[in-house]
């Protein structure tokens, strides 16, 4: 069931896709967030949101998050870490590269990837 899921959520979110026309992404509801993410969201809010797009859909200027390319066991909460701090050259996406996100403690990343991780799996990517 997982890897059929999984499998649909690519074919969903397009593997391939062209995340400047997010087309289902745009649609994508994850419903409330609930209260352990939500200071979480504030800071992805703050910090992430004017890239990544609200609820990590995607922009113009930066991928959508809830993409089966950062599934945790793609992009680990790791790679979240050093892409805030140290910025990212772009490899999956033609978008330029990634300035590191200044003061964005630990902690505030901790809450932030718990947010993204959420969404991920609202987006039924695990």
């Amino acid at each position: 069931m997982r890897r059929s899921m999984m499998i649909g959520m690519a074919v969903l979110f397009g593997a391939g896709c062209n995340p400047k026309d997010n087309g289902k992404l745009a649609a994508f509801n994850p419903g409330p967030t609930p209260a352990e993410y939500r200071e979480g969201e504030g800071f992805y809010n703050a910090n992430c949101a004017a890239c990544h797009g609200p609820k990590g859909t995607g922009t113009q200027t930066g991928p959508p998050l809830v993409h089966i390319i950062y599934e945790p066991n793609h992009h680990s909460d790791a790679a979240f870490r050093r892409a805030a701090e140290l910025g990212v050259v772009p490899h999956h996406w033609s978008f330029g590269p990634m300035p590191p996100v200044a003061g964005v403690t630990d902690a505030d990343m901790d809450r932030i990837i718990g947010y993204v991780r959420w969404l991920q799996r609202q987006g039924g990517i695990y």
